[in-house]
């Protein structure tokens, strides 16, 4: 494997260059970013799968009835859209990059170096955290383009929305590193993260057209306050009181999967 080779050469190098911790988790970056391009499945699910699973969105979207909910395809595909990209762009790409990275070592060199933990993780993560965020300004985009929609109304909600989004996905991944054993089974843990938020945010399908009582219940899952402040960036209709309820939300999932990675992340190969 091409990352076997290069990743502990790259890393060392990272580890013992004096810096700041912004210098340190750029360097970081950097070597995670040349191992990303190097990982052609990574980069198929990073890149690929989040621009084509839209279509489904606004296939299965025109066939629903969406005139009693007040939404329009618009309104449901563009934040499905940003969702997929952090599921796959981020989550499904992080979990892989920390399983594969510590059992290559990566992680358990780095950590004799100067380099803390918490820059450790982060500078690996922003690769694709900033892929995460390209893809969604660009999805975002082309869905305002193409679905003639009208530019957000409150932004400041889709941004907060996107920003939390990509940092909680981030953090979920470490915890969902730290339970998966082996390169091979990091492509299967992140799933069941992804089938509920995919089916049960708001993605595929509304959380408008729910039952009420699972409706409430899917409001609690990570990515349902993601995606409740972008679409209500973007119609501006989100009531003040559901705003800071989703936020709440949000930011205690961010939190607990903060604490998760104190607590169980493992730096060494799970032998």
């Amino acid at each position: 494997m091409n990352g076997t080779v290069v990743a502990p050469k790259e890393a060392r190098g990272t580890s013992t260059a004096a810096g700041t911790p912004l210098s340190r988790m750029r360097a970081l970056a950097r070597a995670e970013l040349t191992l990303l391009g190097r990982s052609r499945g990574t980069l198929f699910a990073a890149l690929f799968v989040p621009l084509v699973l839209p279509f489904s969105a606004h296939q299965a979207a025109g066939e629903m009835d969406l005139d009693e909910t007040g939404l329009t395809i618009g309104a449901v595909v563009l934040p499905a859209a940003i969702g997929f990209s952090l599921l796959f762009a981020v989550y499904g790409a992080l979990v892989g990059v920390f399983v594969t990275r510590r059992e290559e070592l990566v992680l358990k060199r780095l950590r004799t170096g100067e380099p803390r933990d918490a820059e450790i993780l982060a500078g690996s993560a922003l690769p694709a955290v900033a892929t995460g965020l390209a893809q969604s300004l660009l999805l975002a985009a082309g869905c305002v383009v193409l679905l003639d929609m009208a530019a957000p109304s409150a932004v400041h909600l889709a941004v907060l929305g996107l920003l939390l989004g990509l940092v909680m996905c981030a953090c979920l991944a470490a915890v969902t590193a730290s339970f998966t054993g082996t390169s091979e089974s990091a492509q299967v843990t992140p799933m069941p993260l992804m089938m509920v938020s995919m089916l049960g945010s708001g993605m595929m399908v509304p959380l408008e057209v729910l039952p009420d009582r699972l409706a409430s219940f899917c409001e609690l899952l990570p990515l349902t306050p993601v995606m409740t402040l972008v679409r209500g960036g973007f119609t501006g209709d989100l009531p003040v009181s559901e705003a800071l309820g989703a936020l709440a939300t949000a930011v205690a999932w961010t939190l607990l999967a903060v604490f998760a990675v104190r607590r169980w992340f493992r730096w060494e190969p799970r032998r």
